[in-house]
């Protein structure tokens, strides 16, 4: 059977956690910035982890990872 090809898009935004999971960078922190608040932008620099509902196709994008 042949080597199965990683999704380059996916392996730019997700990260594997040491557990498994996916870690990935929140939206909305780019532009527009100057109407949100501070505590807003702080927390959109933050990582988080993918739901448990994506991580099985976020799995297959990624076929490699863990």
């Amino acid at each position: 059977m042949p080597k199965l090809k990683t999704h380059k898009g996916a392996s730019k935004r997700f990260r594997v956690t040491a557990t498994g999971k996916f870690k990935r960078s929140k939206a909305f922190g780019s532009h527009l910035l100057t109407k949100k608040s501070s505590k807003r932008k702080r927390n959109l620099k933050k990582g988080t982890i993918v739901v448990k509902e994506e991580h099985k196709r976020v799995q297959s994008l990624l076929p490699y990872s863990k």
